[in-house]
């Protein structure tokens, strides 16, 4: 990996664009680098992923058609600098640099200075003109058949503002108080959400454990199962281990189970930060076996379409053909899960997706595959809660294009399956 920030954004664009990598498998290339340059590389590299498609119609503006990827990604890393405001003199020389080591492009050269030149004196007036981004196709057309037309343009616009950094306290009456302390808001569901970030670990109350990182509706799932002081929980599918906390907080038993043994050692580095204490195992969750809990978490493996604010690269490394995978993985984990469970014990079953496959439609089908299985309803006295969330199947269903006036949330959906008794 190139140390130096636009070679190596170029170089991550590359890996998501031609090689289906997601941003997360490559970052731990970026270690070598100073912290300052990790930073504005994964900035670029998102920031030009987020508004790809803006982009593209930008440059098309000075070209009849878009040049070879190699070449093309140079000119939008660069297009973005130039529109966020950076000076274009450095900027369109080390993109003219960039392009000319290029083996079979170097001629293109004076295409790329001209291109920019241009770019660069439409200024930030031809650059606010151009629509929202749009997700591929792909995404897009079965979100609209699931949500429709007017909810996709709601969220397409949540995507391309980004996701603010939100906060779940250890201690939730202490919420309003931290959040002060923060200079964040406290968001009706329990949930901190700070606006001016810098650098997480330097944060007020951080080394104390006082709280960890955890977007607004990642926090949902635990509230929603209500663990209580003594109860067997089981957290199935664990890492990073916000849920594991909450449910620890709340006083219960859990034991948190991971396939991964390195993400089981975020896992345990925040449970020691902040003081809490849970059984870790390191296990498929679908080969794990103990003896009957009281209530389990399963957050299962899912396609991420709920966190795009915050990856933006999702919906170019996938293309969709793991989903029929991922909606068959599902349904064996509600199984193994419910067996798992003692007579009358309740499973909170999440993804993080905007696909109703992976949600709503997983709940109606373990219901035909169990016919005893039942839906608790949602609480009413539930912070936070507003009537649009409720899911006609039952539980609750959060798109980014809610909350929209306090920068959105993720997409989630999630449920309480009760066992007979």
């Amino acid at each position: 990996m190139p140390k130096e920030p636009r070679r190596a954004a170029l170089r991550l664009l590359e890996g998501v664009l031609t090689e289906g990598k997601l941003l997360s498998e490559m970052h731990p290339g970026l270690a070598p680098m100073a912290p300052e340059d990790r930073a504005r590389t994964q900035r670029l590299t998102s920031d030009t992923l987020r508004f790809l498609p803006r982009l593209d119609q930008l440059l098309s503006q000075h070209m009849e058609r878009l040049p070879d990827l190699e070449v093309l990604n140079i000119l939008r890393l660069a297009a973005l600098e130039l529109v966020q405001g950076t000076a274009a003199h450095g900027v369109v020389n080390e993109a003219v640099e960039a392009c000319s080591k290029l083996p079979r492009h170097g001629h293109l050269k004076g295409l790329v200075n001209a291109v920019l030149r241009r770019v660069s004196e439409g200024g930030e007036a031809a650059w606010n003109a151009l629509p929202v981004p749009e997700m591929p196709e792909w995404l897009r057309e079965p979100l609209i058949e699931g949500w429709g037309e007017e909810a996709i343009e709601g969220m397409e616009a949540a995507h391309a503002a980004g996701a603010p950094l939100d906060i779940t306290p250890r201690d939730p009456a202490q919420a309003a108080a931290l959040a002060e302390q923060l200079g964040g808001t406290l968001l009706p569901t329990g949930s901190i959400r700070l606006t001016e970030q810098g650098k997480i670990s330097a944060l007020p109350g951080f080394d104390e454990g006082a709280w960890w990182v955890q977007d607004a509706t990642a926090a949902l799932p635990a509230r929603l199962l209500a663990a209580q002081p003594g109860e067997r929980v089981l957290d199935l599918c664990a890492a990073p281990g916000g849920k594991t906390m909450q449910l620890a907080a709340a006083g219960a038993d859990v034991t948190a189970v991971d396939v991964s043994e390195k993400r089981l050692e975020t896992v345990s580095e925040n449970l020691g930060r902040t003081g809490l204490a849970a059984s870790i195992i390191a296990s498929d969750a679908l080969a794990f076996t103990a003896e009957p809990f009281d209530a389990i978490l399963l957050d299962a493996p899912c396609s991420a379409t709920g966190t795009i604010r915050r990856h933006p690269d999702l919906p170019y490394a996938k293309d969709g053909s793991d989903f029929a995978g991922l909606f068959e993985l599902q349904e064996k984990m509600i199984d193994h899960a419910l067996s798992l469970l003692k007579p009358g014990g309740r499973l909170v079953y999440c993804t993080c997706s905007l696909l109703p496959d992976e949600g709503e439609v997983q709940i109606e089908e373990a219901q035909v595959r169990n016919p005893q299985l039942t839906v608790d309803p949602v609480p009413e006295d539930l912070p936070g809660l507003e009537p649009e969330w409720l899911a006609e199947e039952g539980g609750l269903r959060l798109r980014p294009d809610f909350w929209a006036d306090r920068g959105g949330m993720d997409g989630f959906y999630m449920a309480v399956l009760r066992k007979p008794a």
